[in-house]
């Protein structure tokens, strides 16, 4: 295997990795914001006012997006297995 065949599969397994775990980075960032707007606009400082939403955002976006990211990860795995003859050499 050459350094332009490893770099292309770490490339495509991080890609993949992104498009999985995007989902879910992007719902705990938007609920933290909504949440910390306002915690500032009613000063109320409590740990798990924050992190109790963004647990179940998570969990819901997870929820949901299982099926797409299964996918997302076999496709990717089928496209590697199925083309695994250059890397042999």
């Amino acid at each position: 295997m050459g350094t332009d065949q490893a770099v292309e599969l770490a490339r495509r397994a991080l890609q993949t990795a992104f498009w999985v775990g995007a989902p879910m980075l992007i719902a705990a960032t938007l609920v933290a914001l909504v949440i910390n707007i306002f915690q500032v606009m009613t000063s109320i400082q409590d740990a798990t006012v924050s992190t109790v939403p963004r647990l179940a955002a998570v969990a819901a976006v997870s929820f949901l997006l299982t099926p797409w990211m299964l996918h997302r990860l076999t496709y990717y795995t089928v496209r590697l297995f199925s083309d695994f003859h250059p890397f042999v050499h």
